[in-house]
Parts: structure tokens; C-alpha cells; sequence
């Protein structure tokens, strides 16, 4: 049972952070999933996007909406490409290695770290 708390916190703790900054799944979730709950690289992808199939902030976002900060179209426009995307992905994702999808992820995220300390506004 001790789990499942730890596993609730890290989902309020997530969601905290996607509702203040936009961030939560990818970049809090699984790395969490890995290094704290010891699951694999493809398993720790694999929950996390199954548990944002449900709510993908809804409460969080209806917050933004109802303050005029979402774009409904530029939304729905993206979402087309994610649906598409995130299927083409995932079939890429689980043809590759642990250890390969793992360096991947953490280019991506050391890459984008430095664009977001460094880049000028």
C-alpha cells in the first residue's frame, strides 16, 4: 500500500506542475516511474500514457479557458496531429532498446533544458 501512496503523490506533484508550468507526464512522470519505481523505459512511457488518456488536464485546462487563454481551434488543430503522431511514435518507441529509448528521452530533455536556461526572450 505504500506504493500506491507514493504513486498518488507523484500524481499530485505532476499535476501541480502541469497546471502552474504545463509540465507533468514526460517530464516528471517517467522519469519517476524509472528511477523511483524501478520500471523500464517502455513501461514507464507506456503508463503514463495511458493515465493521461483520461483527464490530460481538463480541469486544468477549463481554469486557462474560462480566463481566455486557450485557443480552441490552434487546440484541436494540434490534437489531429498528436492522435497521428502519438500512434507513429509509440510504433517507433517499442521497436527500439531500453537503453536506446532512454538516451533518447534524455537528449531530448537535457536538449530542451538548455534552450529554456539559455535562450535569450
Amino acid at each position: 500500500m505504500g506504493n500506491a501512496f507514493l504513486l498518488v503523490l507523484l500524481g499530485l506533484f505532476a499535476g501541480i506542475m502541469s497546471g502552474l508550468i504545463g509540465i507533468g507526464g514526460g517530464i516528471i512522470i517517467v522519469p519517476a516511474l524509472v528511477f523511483l519505481f524501478g520500471m523500464s523505459q517502455h513501461l514507464a512511457q507506456g503508463t503514463t500514457l495511458a493515465l493521461l488518456v483520461p483527464p490530460v488536464g481538463l480541469l486544468a485546462a477549463l481554469a486557462y479557458y474560462h480566463q481566455g487563454y486557450v485557443d480552441l481551434k490552434a487546440a484541436g488543430l494540434i490534437c489531429a496531429g498528436l492522435f497521428t503522431g502519438g500512434w507513429l511514435g509509440a510504433k517507433i518507441a517499442v521497436s527500439l532498446s531500453d537503453v536506446t529509448l532512454g538516451r533518447i528521452f534524455g537528449v531530448i530533455l537535457f536538449i530542451v533544458s538548455l534552450k529554456m536556461m539559455f535562450a535569450k526572450s
